[in-house]
């Protein structure tokens, strides 16, 4: 058990290093981190949000933020994992009944993992979901659907479903990993994030009680933080990219690169220009840093006070945190290879694995859409919208 924000600071540091000597092993190779996942549960790190009259130590956003920034710092797929479990545990907070609450948070605390069957292929947009909960006629319900981009279900207990009921509303079924009719195929071949095993569930008529369905589509009727939560977590991940890029570069420079010949230096690290190159990229570095930091605060303060106002402004601190962090971890990922030389790009060294990390979880949700509703905002007053994206 971890009992409160700064044991679970403490123990993420740790995890981080720990994990990070192994990462790029890991990720060459594409070998599931599944020791390192039981290492993270074992921890207590992945009950930090249950809140304290369940047993929980319920830690603040900033500092589930920070503890993903470090742990993406080492391995951005080790730390992408986890994301869906907390988002869930969210939906639980937010309109699970009381006895639900009791049941899965128990379950949490004793170090089950939520794992997540959200997002379809082929169909008409991503909020277009076909996956149908139907009712059995016993107070029960069978679900069946294909889900793709399943991060967390191969490693899960418990798998949440996105479904759609009778009444074309969503909900959220919650779903253990070994009920009768639920396949998880380990078919991710993505160039990045390599290790997730974000494959494809399939849901063949699966008999789910109705104590194990949330009503999730109550979420989205009034001020929420769903959405907010959810991306403050994919930022954390963007600017621990960036931070784990910059890190690798530096140690590169300075143990492996040779000086230009026309810089007049013994060493790399003494060229005035990579010097200056160093600090613009520290700058984003902080830069990211300093609005995951903000926007963490602003989902707090809206946490403690919500309504409309509190929540548009923590869901646009979140939309600009994450615009930035995306293209801050893809410039550090990508400026790597130019600061450390021709030996970088050796494939046996795998330093490409921040910039195809970068670049595959900036796919997630388009940064254009964010930056729309920051202008929005800021020039009319527009608040964004409810559909748990933001």
């Amino acid at each position: 058990m971890i009992r409160d924000d700064a044991e679970a600071l403490r123990t993420a540091a740790a995890l981080a290093e720990e994990f990070r000597p192994g990462a790029s092993g890991r990720d060459a190779r594409r070998e599931l981190p599944r020791a390192e996942l039981d290492r993270l549960t074992a921890t207590g790190l992945l009950a930090v949000t249950v809140p304290a009259a369940h047993g929980g130590a319920d830690v603040s956003a900033a500092t589930l933020a920070e503890v993903f920034r470090l742990l993406a710092s080492a391995d951005a797929s080790l730390a992408q994992i986890p994301q869906s479990h907390f988002a869930y545990v969210n939906v639980l907070r937010q309109q699970g009944s009381p006895e639900q609450r009791a049941f899965f948070f128990a379950e949490v605390l004793a170090g089950r993992r939520f794992g997540n069957a959200q997002s379809e292929a082929g169909t008409k947009h991503l909020q277009d979901i076909r996956t149908r909960l139907v009712a059995d006629g016993d107070g029960s319900y069978l679900l069946t659907g294909v889900k793709n981009y399943s991060t967390g279900a191969l490693f899960a207990d418990w798998i949440p479903v996105l479904a759609r009921a009778g009444d074309d509303l969503l909900h959220v079924a919650y779903v253990p990993a070994d009920a009768p009719g639920l396949t998880v195929t380990d078919d991710w071949d993505g160039m990045g994030q390599r290790t997730t095993a974000s494959g494809t569930v399939e849901l063949a008529d699966v008999a789910v009680p109705a104590a194990h369905v949330v009503p999730h589509h109550l979420t989205f009727t009034g001020p929420q933080l769903h959405g907010a939560l959810a991306q403050l977590l994919h930022t954390a991940i963007d600017a621990g990219i960036a931070a784990g890029a910059l890190a690798e570069a530096v140690d590169f420079v300075r143990t492996r690169s040779r000086p230009w010949f026309e810089s007049g230096y013994d060493t790399a690290a003494e060229d005035p220009l990579l010097i200056q190159r160093f600090g613009e990229l520290d700058l984003r570095r902080r830069a990211a840093d300093a609005l995951l930091a903000t926007a963490a605060r602003a989902v707090d303060a809206a946490r403690a006070d919500l309504d409309d106002d509190s929540a548009a402004e923590a869901s646009v601190a979140v939309a600009a945190a994450k615009a930035y962090a995306g293209s801050a971890a893809l410039e550090i990922a990508d400026a790597l290879f130019e600061v450390s030389g021709t030996r970088a790009a050796l494939d046996g060294l795998n330093l490409h694995r921040h910039w195809r990390d970068a670049r595959t979880h900036t796919l997630h949700d388009p940064a254009r859409w964010k930056i729309q509703h920051l202008g929005r905002y800021v020039l009319n007053g527009t608040r964004p919208p409810r559909h748990g994206l933001l």
